[in-house]
């Protein structure tokens, strides 16, 4: 008879972080509940020993090394980036992975903390029941950068994280600033 041990707090909090990414990005705008706030268990659950990854803080780079993944110097070699405080010039996202028309799939993930009040803007594309409108208060010319790079099917996938709180925009969403 073969046995198989009951899942550990561990286990159970990741599978409800991927949880709730996966349904984040299938949703675009829809608000989903994190097991817990901050970023911690979201490295935990995407990065592994095949990544790399960027994190703006100290505490993130050591959740990255702990994970056994890459930790990259700079946003333009990671295949996820943790960013708690973006500059306001925008040049950090200006360097973040698109990947290319054979692999877009080599686009990064970008996971920011964000309010989720203040800019208002229009969400359509897969995923989206005609639209649908959210606020983020990101930076000025956020939208218009990513709008810049994200030339479907490359680009880079988004989840905004305020709290416990996630908001998921994958490339292929089409915003609009109201």
């Amino acid at each position: 008879m073969l046995t198989v041990a009951p899942p550990d707090a561990v286990e159970l909090r990741s599978n409800a972080t991927f949880e709730a990414l996966l349904w984040a990005l299938s949703r675009p705008g829809d608000v989903r509940t994190l097991p817990e706030a901050g970023f911690g268990a979201i490295a935990e659950t995407l990065v592994d020993l095949e990544c790399s990854a960027y994190a703006d803080t100290p505490v993130m780079r050591e959740h990255i090394v702990a994970s056994g993944a890459t930790l990259a110097d700079r946003i333009d070699t990671a295949d996820h980036v943790f960013l708690s405080a973006p500059d306001t010039t925008g040049r950090q996202l200006a360097g973040i992975s698109c990947g290319s028309a054979v692999y877009p799939d080599d686009g990064a993930t970008l996971v920011v903390a964000v309010a989720h009040a203040g800019q208002r803007v229009r969400l359509s594309g897969p995923g989206i029941k005609d639209t649908t409108e959210i606020a983020l208060a990101v930076l000025p010319g956020f939208w218009a950068m990513r709008e810049m790079l994200c030339l479907y099917p490359e680009g880079f996938d988004i989840f905004f994280v305020d709290g416990d709180q996630v908001i998921g925009i994958p490339r292929s969403t089409k915003v609009e600033v109201l």
